[in-house]
């Protein structure tokens, strides 16, 4: 009798995006002619950058020719990226890595749910609230998540509350915890950290032996100062700090599938019997065991983001982006609704009006105006009340559902 794994018996019955895909496709065989517009999803919509698909094409030559063709590649890697990799997102910020510190992936979702494996399942999980909801997915069902309590959380998991009040900066944990998952710029409120403000996170955690995973999907889009774009700007951050990045959101690799994850081999993780391991070298491990690299065609592709003419071809559609956000947040603030977000990300996070619970309001939303947002709610419980708004759509279609938006506000 083969028997599963019962964790995943504890999690909703459809992921929250899955969810969401359902009920605009019942809006669509009631509405069959609307023009719908996503406003609230996660993919982007401008085509690769023209670099990047020169480097490609170019690569499809090399694999066609018997003397240039490539089979299995470094299971971390190919060193043409990863020293790209360091030279231009770290050493030009003063952060020092070596080669085998960067690992390549197929996309930093994957990293973020895989992480867990090198881990114990007696480690106890702290996640924000509210954030992007594959960490908690991720606890539940590496079995640490414990039983569902009457406040309806998760025993295990220790939820950070993010305020509106105190600007959606999350607060330390009171209790100890021993694996932090933080993302910043966040996912879904906009809002990015202070160097000041993850210091204490970085002090925390070396204080209490415990491992902060970074998720670092939209350090690009970062303009403030003061600001950093790398958790390894903190000082002593190597020693308790994991970092995913991924270049997806920042040069339309959504479809490609590319991103990297930094291990530094000061990251120490220790049995139950105390005995000191290097968290490097057991990612490391997990990496050549399970995985068999990321398409050379496809790191060539990344490798060229690098290049002069990648760089300001990327950084061309990243301002795009940042537009339709800066349309957003202008027109709704306009309105008068509260706004977050927006400035040093893509997502744009929004009070719903009328005190509404964030799914009426996105249920109301499409069927009134046929705009999609996210419900907040997905987010955590801290979310509800509240909606996200992306700037990845082309900027008619944004301009056009600002327009629906106002209408629809009556204004």
């Amino acid at each position: 009798m083969a028997l599963v794994n019962e964790n995943y018996l504890k999690l909703p019955e459809y992921y929250l995006f899955n969810e969401i895909e359902q009920k605009i496709n019942t809006f669509k065989v009631l509405h069959p002619d609307a023009s719908i517009i996503r406003l609230g999803q996660g993919d982007v919509s401008r085509p690769l950058p023209e670099a990047v698909v020169t480097a490609m094409q170019n690569a499809i030559v090399e694999m066609s020719e018997a003397s240039t063709f490539r089979g299995y590649g470094p299971e971390v890697g190919y060193n043409f990226l990863i020293d790209k990799i360091i030279k231009f997102d770290y050493q030009s910020r003063g952060v020092n890595l070596s080669p085998d510190e960067v690992f390549i992936s197929d996309g930093s979702k994957s990293d973020v749910g895989n992480i867990g494996h090198i881990f114990g399942r007696d480690n106890i999980i702290a996640i924000t609230d509210p954030v992007y909801p594959v960490y908690e997915n991720a606890a539940i069902m590496g079995g640490r998540s414990g039983y569902v309590t009457e406040d309806a959380i998760w025993s295990n998991i220790v939820y950070v509350p993010c305020s509106e009040k105190e600007g959606w900066v999350p607060r330390l944990p009171k209790a100890k915890v021993d694996i932090i998952y933080l993302c910043y710029p966040n996912n879904p409120t906009g809002i990015a950290l202070t160097k000041e403000q993850l210091k204490m996170w970085v002090d925390y955690a070396i204080e209490n032996k415990a491992i902060i995973i970074y998720d670092g999907a939209y350090a690009a889009y970062i303009r403030e100062d003061n600001i950093p774009h790398s958790i390894y700007e903190i000082k002593g951050a190597k020693k308790c700090a994991i970092e995913i990045r991924s270049f997806s959101k920042t040069a339309g690799f959504t479809g490609l599938r590319c991103s990297y994850t930094v291990v530094p081999k000061d990251i120490i993780g220790y049995t139950m019997y105390g005995e000191c391991l290097r968290v490097n070298q057991l990612w490391n491990r997990r990496i050549t065991t399970y995985y068999n690299g990321t398409s050379y065609i496809v790191q060539r592709g990344a490798e060229a983001i690098y290049s002069k003419e990648g760089q300001k071809q990327y950084k061309e559609i990243i301002d795009y982006y940042l537009e339709n956000s800066a349309i957003i947040r202008r027109e709704l603030s306009s309105l008068g609704l509260d706004v977050y977000g927006g400035i040093n990300s893509p997502n744009v996070w929004i009070k719903t009006p009328y005190k509404m619970n964030s799914w009426r309001f996105f249920e109301e939303l499409l069927y009134d105006t046929a705009v999609v947002c996210i419900p907040g709610d997905g987010f955590g419980h801290k979310g509800d009340g509240f909606f996200r708004f992306t700037g990845f759509n082309s900027r008619e279609n944004t301009e056009e559902a600002m327009h629906r938006f106002r209408k629809w506000m009556g204004q």
